[in-house]
């Protein structure tokens, strides 16, 4: 049978090969290590923990949960290793890195049908079945190969606001309207502030607590004005954001009939408009302090945010203008991205998505129709996100519940909803599995 080369073996590379492996496809599986390294890694094993040991909440009515819980139902290799190594984690699947990495190693390793090769890839090969994989700090060679493949499409840094449930909001603070009334009606939901309201969180926002940056995290000047942290544009000046993101011209609040003092404006995140971004406030504030300074924002007093914002390097590519919903490139379906650098955020969703590459590698291989999984599911959801067209302003997302379609009959208590969720994706996902033959490797 024909070969598939992945390059990368992180948590997506070598989750793609393991589901490869076992459905009987041979696998080249390179990656650098241990000839090069990047700025992040410095072992020589596979799938190394660089950041947090934590996989997330393992409750299944939450979203990390449930995404596991799906990738559990596949066969995950990476999961079975993590429930191998947990530590104590309190309501979280955390695990001991170093026997982590040792156990996902030896298990590929040990696949009879993977070949591990450790040389670095500098060009995507013109032949064969292809998963990319290799992670938001891809060596430069590649990364410049790709950016010739797919022009602007590539990005080199994630500088990204942060994104609240639409349902959170508080529409008795906040009203749809386009400055000077250009454009569609509800292109905009508006967060007004009244002047002491705007200067109380000026105040919280210039002192708030930063995130630690990496010294590879570093951006040159010009790409750093280009995504200024909304927190370094407050330290100019009492007014600097109040001109900028947050202006208020061109309109006016239907409560008092006048312009407001400063405006956070929301946009849609996504067609369905269950999730809204915040305009201009891309940040580097640690995730505690995003949430309490922005919810001090009369509309977002009780926000739930999906996703925080983050400014670090991270190599990914402008997915919904390249990939299909498969993970497999527009222009070739030989082609497959899988990981971070496809914009998934998050330990569990990288690998979630090399297994999806390495399923749906193997079905294209077998002369079978690739496959997404159903809207309802999670890891569907995510493929479907990353690879919708609407989205324009493509930024990393993770598992939530806001890219999930509504439920029928919408339970008020967070924890009932949330089972709700994991309820309906579980069986929409065994009765996808049993209609497509896809059977679990567990």
């Amino acid at each position: 049978m024909q070969k598939v080369t992945i390059i990368g073996a992180g948590l997506a590379g070598c989750e793609a090969a393991y589901q490869l492996s076992k459905r009987g496809v041979p696998v080249d599986l390179y990656d650098t290590k241990p000839n090069k390294f990047s700025p992040a890694h410095h072992s020589e094993k596979l799938c190394e923990i660089v950041c947090s040991n934590s996989f997330k909440a393992k409750r299944v009515n939450s979203a990390a949960g449930l995404l596991k819980e799906e990738m559990r139902t596949l066969g995950s290799l990476l999961l079975q290793c993590a429930d191998r190594c947990a530590v104590p984690a309190g309501g979280a699947l955390a695990v001991d890195r170093e026997q982590f990495s040792a156990l996902v190693t030896d298990a590929i390793l040990n696949e009879p049908n993977i070949t591990y090769i450790t040389r670095e890839i500098t060009a995507i090969p013109d032949d064969g079945v292809v998963i990319i994989a290799t992670g938001p700090l891809t060596h430069d060679a590649l990364a410049r190969d790709i950016a010739a493949h797919y022009g602007e499409s590539l990005r080199f840094f994630d500088a990204a606001a942060p994104i609240v449930s639409a349902d959170s909001i508080d529409m008795e603070h906040a009203f749809y309207e386009s400055r000077y009334g250009k454009g569609g009606g509800e292109d905009y939901l508006n967060c007004p502030m009244n002047k002491a309201e705007y200067e109380a969180f000026h105040e919280a926002l210039v002192s708030a607590e930063r995130a630690p940056v990496h010294e590879f995290d570093v951006m040159n000047p010009k790409v750093y004005e280009g995504c200024m942290p909304i927190e370094v544009m407050a330290q100019r000046g009492l007014d600097t954001v109040r001109f900028g993101p947050m202006k208020p011209v061109g309109l006016r609040d239907p409560r008092t009939g006048h312009r407001p003092w400063a405006v956070l404006q929301l946009r849609k995140e996504n067609a369905a408009g269950t999730m809204y971004n915040l305009v201009g406030f891309q940040t580097n504030l640690k995730f505690g302090e995003q949430k309490r300074v922005f919810s001090m924002i009369p509309a977002l007093h009780d926000a739930e945010f999906l996703r925080y914002g983050v400014m670090h390097r991270n190599t990914f590519i402008n997915s919904p203008k390249i990939l299909n919903s498969d993970y497999s490139d527009k222009e070739n379906k030989t082609r497959f991205f899988a990981g971070q650098l496809t914009g998934v955020e998050g330990y569990m969703e990288s690998a979630s998505s090399g297994l999806l590459c390495g399923v749906n590698a193997a079905r294209l291989l077998d002369g079978k129709d690739t496959i997404t999984l159903p809207p309802t599911t999670m890891m569907g959801a995510m493929a479907r996100y990353i690879s919708d067209s609407f989205v324009t302003d493509f930024q990393p997302m993770g598992a939530n519940f806001g890219i999930l379609p509504e439920l029928e009959h919408r339970p008020r208590d967070k924890s009932e909803r949330g089972q709700a969720y994991a309820d309906r994706s579980l069986s929409d996902l065994l009765e996808f599995m049993k209609e497509n033959e896809i059977g679990s490797l567990s």
